[in-house]
C-alpha cells in the first residue's frame, strides 16, 4: 500500500493549476442514465472516485470513454443493479437510483460505502422518490425501488440541507410526469452545475441557486456537451498548503465566489487573498492566528475544509474552536496530527485547538479523503520527515498531489 513521504520546512512557491471538481463531476457522470444520447464532460480530473463511477456506469451499459480531460458518456441502460462490490467504494454511487427509477421505473442499488466520516443515512433521498411514487423496500443490504407507473411530481421539503438528496430528487424529477418543487434543497456550486448541466439536456428548472427548486418534468433528455466547474475545496486546500507553510502560491483557475466562507475565515487569520481574473495569489505575510468556525451547508463554511483547516490553525497564534454540524465522526484526524505536535483537544462536536510554534514529522495514518491532506498540510510545515500511510484516500479526491505540490518547491514523494 503507498505511502507519501514528506520533509517539511520548505515556504511553497508558484502556481498551481485546479482540477474539476469531484463532487461536481459525480452527479454529471450518472446524468448519462438520463439519456441515450451522447454526453461530453470536459474539465475531468483524473481521480479513483471517478473511474469507480465509470465502472458502476459501464455496469448499467453506459459507455464512458476518456480521452485527455474529457469524458464521452453514452449507451441503453441494460442493466438496473448497482452491486455492492462497486457501491461499497463510494457514497455518491446512490445517485444512481434516482437516475434509473426516471428511466427504467426499477433499481436494486446497494447501500452505499465511503469515508468512515459518519452514518450518512439516505433516507431524505427514498422518501423524496416514495413521495415521487417510489416503491421502496430493503432487502439484504439492497435498496430494492420501483415506480410501476413512473414518477410524478411531489412537494418535497428537506427536513436539513442534504446535497446527495438534492441530486438524486433533481435528476428523477427532471423526467417524472408532472411539477416537482424540492424545499430547503442544496445551493452548493455543484448543485448549481448539475442544474446547468441538466438545462443544456433539456430539463425545465427554475429557482437554480436557491433553497427552492422547482423541476417540470420533460418527457426525455438529449445530449449536451458541459464544461466542470474548477474544484472549490481542492482550492481551499491549497490556499491552506500555501498559508501553513508561509508561502505564496497561485490558484490557477479557482473561482473566489464559489469559497466565500473559507477565503473570509483565511484573511481573518492573517492570510492575504489578491484575486485576478483567472484566479487569486494566497500569501502568509506575516503570522497566523487563531479563528473560530463552524461547518455549515453552502454559503457557509463547507464540512470538506474542516480537516484542513484544523492542519492551519494547529500553528496559528491563540487558540480557536472548530465545530463539525454536518457529520458526527469526523476529527479522526486529530490523534494523527497531535502525535505530529499539535495541541487538539476533541469533545463532541468541537474541538479547541491551542496553536503551537512547529510540529514535528512523524509516521501518520489517513482516516478519510479530506483528513489525508491535512496530514499533508502538517508534514508541510513541520519538521523534519513524515511518511503518511494509506494515502489511497487521497487519490480518491486530489489529483497529482505530489507533482502539483513539488512543482511549488515541496519535497515530497510516493513511496511504495
Amino acid at each position: 500500500m503507498d505511502s507519501i513521504r514528506i520533509t517539511g520546512g520548505v515556504p511553497l512557491r508558484g502556481t498551481i493549476a485546479i482540477s474539476g471538481a469531484k463532487n461536481a463531476a459525480l452527479p454529471l457522470m450518472t446524468c448519462g442514465l438520463l439519456t441515450d444520447e451522447r454526453l461530453v464532460l470536459s474539465n475531468v480530473a483524473k481521480l479513483a472516485d471517478l473511474a469507480t463511477m465509470a465502472a458502476l456506469l459501464a455496469q448499467h451499459g453506459i459507455a464512458v470513454e476518456p480521452s485527455g480531460r474529457t469524458l464521452s458518456l453514452g449507451g441503453h441502460i441494460t442493466n438496473t443493479l448497482a452491486p455492492y462490490d462497486i457501491v461499497r467504494k463510494m457514497r455518491a454511487s446512490i445517485l444512481v437510483l434516482g437516475p434509473l427509477l426516471a428511466r427504467r421505473r426499477e433499481a436494486r442499488v446497494s447501500l452505499p460505502g465511503g469515508c468512515a466520516i459518519g452514518t450518512r443515512p439516505v433516507d431524505l433521498h427514498l422518501k423524496g422518490l416514495e413521495a415521487m411514487g417510489a416503491v421502496i423496500k430493503l432487502d439484504a443490504g439492497y435498496i430494492e425501488a420501483t415506480a410501476p407507473t413512473g414518477l410524478h411530481g411531489a412537494q418535497i421539503v428537506f427536513p436539513f440541507v442534504s446535497v446527495g438528496a438534492t441530486e438524486n430528487l433533481l435528476m428523477a424529477a427532471a423526467l417524472a410526469d408532472g411539477t416537482t418543487t424540492l424545499k430547503n434543497a442544496a445551493r452548493e456550486p455543484e448543485i448549481i452545475d448539475l442544474c446547468a448541466c441538466l438545462l443544456a439536456m433539456g430539463a425545465n428548472i427554475e429557482g437554480v441557486g436557491t433553497d427552492t427548486l422547482t423541476i417540470h418534468g420533460v418527457k426525455s433528455l438529449h445530449g449536451a456537451q458541459h464544461a466542470i466547474l474548477p474544484d472549490r475545496i481542492e482550492t481551499g486546500t491549497y490556499a491552506c498548503a500555501a498559508a501553513i507553510t508561509g508561502g505564496k502560491v497561485f490558484l490557477e483557475g479557482a473561482r473566489a465566489a464559489d469559497l466565500g466562507a473559507v477565503l473570509s475565515s483565511l484573511r481573518e487569520a492573517g492570510v492575504v487573498i489578491t484575486e485576478e481574473p483567472n484566479g487569486f495569489w494566497v500569501e502568509r505575510a506575516n503570522g497566523l492566528h487563531g479563528v473560530d468556525a463552524v461547518t455549515e451547508p453552502f454559503p457557509g463554511f463547507p464540512t470538506d475544509m474542516q480537516a484542513q483547516f484544523m492542519a492551519l490553525m494547529a500553528v496559528a497564534e491563540g487558540a480557536s474552536m472548530i465545530t463539525e454540524t454536518i457529520f458526527e465522526n469526523r476529527f479522526m484526524h486529530v490523534p494523527e496530527l497531535n502525535r505530529m505536535g499539535a495541541r487538539i483537544n476533541a469533545h463532541g462536536s468541537s474541538a479547541i485547538i491551542r496553536g503551537v510554534k512547529k510540529l514535528t514529522g512523524a509516521p501518520v495514518m489517513a482516516t478519510d479523503l479530506r483528513a489525508s491532506f491535512s496530514l499533508v498540510l502538517a508534514a508541510l510545515a513541520a519538521e523534519g520527515e513524515t511518511t503518511i500511510s494509506r494515502v489511497y484516500h487521497l487519490d480518491r479526491g486530489y489529483e497529482a498531489v505530489e507533482q502539483k505540490l513539488a512543482a511549488c518547491g515541496a519535497r515530497i514523494e510516493r513511496i511504495g
